[in-house]
């Protein structure tokens, strides 16, 4: 256990994400100064950290026996930003863990973001990357490759309406099972199969919604994700296609993605009905070629379903099939992720997503690590460069990015494609420069206004919920998209 005390409540996030990812075995608490007591005992036998800002001075301690001590002291006795006391904590715990980490001091989950807006103020290339190190400790790797990505997503994004324009989310909470992984709103079909008419009932209210507030605009994207959208039966699937192309104006969709994901909710008539209503691009998602971590993970299918439904897929004619992977899964070595890029440059697909295992609180991962120990989870510099290697050879190249808390190495999510092939739906959720609009159980919906500012809505997660008060969803919509 490692406690973190500070006097400034709005540092909690940033502290507990910087301290967790250079000690990421431990559970890591951050409580406000006034809540630590006195009470030495407590603190025995057990790593702690202590923080305490005023103006211009940080103390940090970092302490397994209360002898370590550093005092950092801004020498100009000015105000210093948030950023420059996750800067200088950084360096401390650099300098007592003798470690570094590829991002730095950065916590957000949006490094292209940051890298975008240092392009906007006029800077080239190098002064981008060196503004990167030098404010946030970035290495010159991760830093290349964020001014790298930001400038191939403005160049996608020069073909999107992203001020009059929105794009379409589609939530499908179902899966065939739900992966040891997975924290995402997504429930066992099989408990759901005889209610899948009311969860249309309710999601055709919200399309119904959609399609008369932003009559006369037209979406640059339609995302149709989970769960696993596959998932339902391929008449299911036509009734809600069938359902999207009579209420909303495709004519402007540059690009209309479904999930297909796991290879056992794939069959050919379930692409023959994708294929039928205009949909331009898919992901089979085989996260690992390993037949053991398939079973360890969840996912009920083998390695063979998943080269045969990418065949199958491109026999149906879609030339713009999207792979996923995970780096760090339990057990996996760099042999096991070399076999696997392997694998996938046989089938060469069209893009391909490279995760670093993601550590969720609410995924049965959490419960795996705590019998298993967290070093069974080994996620590196070359296992992502293998992951690297493997997508240029295919002819891709990075194209968005993102990070989420508790990483497996502290790295992060690269999507590579080929050039035209890009996932232009990744890049605006990331980027969140235009409005999206998201339907379904546990989505988010997201205003962009015309200076940038965002305002958020939510619906349920839990799906008899969404179903049962399904007009108050629509209510938190028409609040949010008010003039």
């Amino acid at each position: 256990m490692i406690n973190v005390y500070t006097n400034r409540a709005n540092y909690q996030y940033d502290l507990h994400a910087l301290i967790k990812a250079f000690y990421p075995e431990h559970d890591v608490k951050v409580l406000e100064l006034a809540q630590f007591g006195d009470g030495q005992n407590e603190r025995e036998n057990m790593v702690w950290v202590e923080v305490q800002d005023f103006k211009t001075d940080i103390y940090v301690r970092i302490d397994a026996d209360a002898k370590h001590y550093v005092n950092q002291f801004d020498e100009n006795m000015t105000l210093v930003s948030k950023n420059q006391h996750k800067l200088v904590l950084y360096g401390d715990l650099c300098d007592y863990t003798g470690r570094t980490l590829p991002w730095g001091n950065l916590t957000g989950v949006r490094p292209t973001k940051l890298a975008m807006g240092i392009l906007a103020e006029g800077l080239d290339d190098e002064g981008a990357v060196e503004r990167l190190k030098a404010e946030h400790a970035v290495s010159d790797e991760k830093a290349r490759l964020s001014v790298d990505i930001a400038k191939r997503e403005k160049q996608i994004l020069s073909a999107v309406d992203c001020h009059d324009g929105y794009s379409l989310y589609i939530g499908i909470p179902f899966c065939p099972t739900t992966c040891l992984y997975c924290s995402f709103t997504s429930y066992p079909i099989s408990a759901w199969k005889t209610k899948i008419r009311e969860y249309f009932d309710a999601l055709f209210k919200e399309i119904d919604f959609v399609a008369e507030r932003y009559k006369g605009r037209l979406p640059d994207a339609v995302y149709i994700g989970g769960g696993t959208p596959t998932t339902l039966e391929a008449d299911e699937l036509e009734r809600l296609l069938e359902k999207l192309r009579i209420s909303i104006d495709f004519s402007g969709v540059k690009e209309f993605t479904v999930e297909a994901g796991r290879a056992d909710s794939i069959t050919r008539d379930k692409l023959e009905v994708l294929k039928k209503y205009g949909v331009t691009r898919i992901s089979i998602n085989p996260q690992t070629m390993k037949e053991d971590t398939l079973k360890l993970i969840g996912r009920q299918h083998t390695v063979a379903q998943v080269k045969e439904a990418f065949a199958m897929a491109r026999n149906e004619g879609f030339d713009n099939i999207n792979m996923d992977i995970i780096l760090g899964l339990p057990g996996e070595l760099e042999a096991d992720v070399e076999n696997t890029i392997h694998e996938i440059e046989k089938l060469s697909p069209d893009s391909l997503t490279v995760h670093s295992l993601a550590v969720k609180r609410a995924s049965r991962l959490s419960q795996w690590i705590e019998e298993n120990g967290i070093g069974t989870l080994i996620n590196t510099d070359a296992t992502m460069r293998i992951a690297r290697e493997g997508a240029r050879r295919l002819g891709m190249e990075p194209y968005y990015l993102y990070r989420q808390k508790n990483m497996s190495g502290n790295f992060e999510n690269v999507g590579y494609a080929r050039d035209g092939k890009y996932g232009i739906y990744n890049i605006l959720i990331m980027e969140e420069v235009q409005t999206i609009i998201a339907l379904g159980a546990g989505s988010i919906s997201k205003r962009v206004y015309a200076d940038g500012n965002i305002a958020r809505c939510e619906n349920v997660k839990e799906v008899a919920q969404y179903i049962a008060r399904i007009d108050e969803m629509i209510e938190r919509k028409r609040v949010l998209f008010s003039d």
